[in-house]
């Protein structure tokens, strides 16, 4: 069973890299718009009975990335493929795993079932919003993590001084593990979501007055988490130094003018979705293509991914 890697639009450049690293090619594909908008997909090489791993990340445009990921797939599936697996560096929809405020839908659930009905057989991904999302899943997932890699990137940005902090509670277990690896204390900043880009802050737990930040979270898409969490901070007398680490950087709507006033001195985030060319922050991506190459080989080849995969 031969190993194949396919590519939608989302990250080409990722998958580039982790074919290369793999030694393969990436499978032709056609990807078009017929002029009503529809998605119109064409696998332009043979994969049947092969081992075929799609590359795509649901980044924004996020329903998009999905309908791709999910026809390429379909198309696989129909043309023979042995088997089916999703590498999804980023997964849209993960924070949607419950019900806030009644009607709404769950829809991560929404997306797992689309998932197994597309006839993919596993799911890569990384570090998703909660790990609680595997049991929304009906197929296997493979939870990697890049706190290791980004750990070491910001190490030497970082002193004996620094204070890691988690911006709410639903990171307190994240900045633990970063904290456990920088050998750093940990804070923690209480909010309250007001809205899909409004927070506000309560108190914030640990000692942080004098010292410089190291923020982490998995993903920044608008700021406002992170901002909020600058501003209690800084209230709370801080140094007016900060680091900002989070695994996916979306960087969408008014992120870049609200990091523009504030004192952040870099940002660390991977590669999983694809990286702006003209950011007007000091942002550093650490590539994941390496960790995921990894991954696939070891898939292909049934072995084992205890060292590589995340626990809790």
């Amino acid at each position: 069973m031969s190993l194949k890697v396919l590519s939608g639009s989302a990250n080409l450049s990722l998958a580039k890299v982790i074919a290369k690293k793999l030694g393969v090619g990436l499978v032709c594909r056609l990807l078009e718009r017929f002029p009503d908008s529809e998605m119109h997909v064409e696998i332009q090489e043979s994969v049947r009975g092969d081992d075929v791993y799609i590359v795509q990340p649901t980044s924004p445009p996020v329903d998009e990335h999905l309908v791709e990921l999910l026809f390429i797939a379909d198309a696989c599936r129909r043309a023979g493929a042995a088997r089916l697996t999703a590498v999804i560096p980023y997964f849209g929809y993960a924070r949607q795993d419950r019900r806030a405020r009644g009607r709404e839908p769950v829809g991560v659930r929404v997306i797992a079932d689309l998932i197994r009905t597309a006839g993919l057989e596993r799911v890569v991904a990384l570090d998703l919003h909660s790990a609680a999302m595997e049991g929304a899943l009906s197929v296997p997932l493979e939870h990697l993590s890049a706190v290791s890699l980004l750990a070491e990137a910001a190490r030497s940005w970082v002193s004996a001084k620094t204070v890691v902090v988690a911006p709410d509670l639903g990171a307190v277990k994240l900045a633990e593990r970063y904290g456990k690896i920088l050998r750093l204390p940990v804070a923690i900043v209480h909010k309250t979501r007001l809205s899909g880009a409004e927070v506000a802050v309560q108190n914030i737990t640990g000692e942080v007055g004098g010292k410089p930040v190291l923020i982490v979270d998995d993903m920044i898409s608008t700021g406002g988490t992170v901002e909020a969490a600058i501003r209690a901070l800084l209230a709370a007398g801080s140094a007016p130094d900060f680091i900002v680490i989070a695994s996916h950087g979306l960087f969408v709507g008014p992120a870049l003018e609200r990091f523009g006033e504030l004192p952040v001195r870099r940002f660390f985030s991977t590669d999983s979705v694809a990286v702006p060319t003209k950011l007007s922050l000091p942002v550093e991506a650490v590539s994941v293509a390496p960790l995921f190459a990894e991954t696939i080989e070891r898939l292909h080849h049934d072995r084992s991914l205890g060292d590589l995969i995340r626990h809790g």
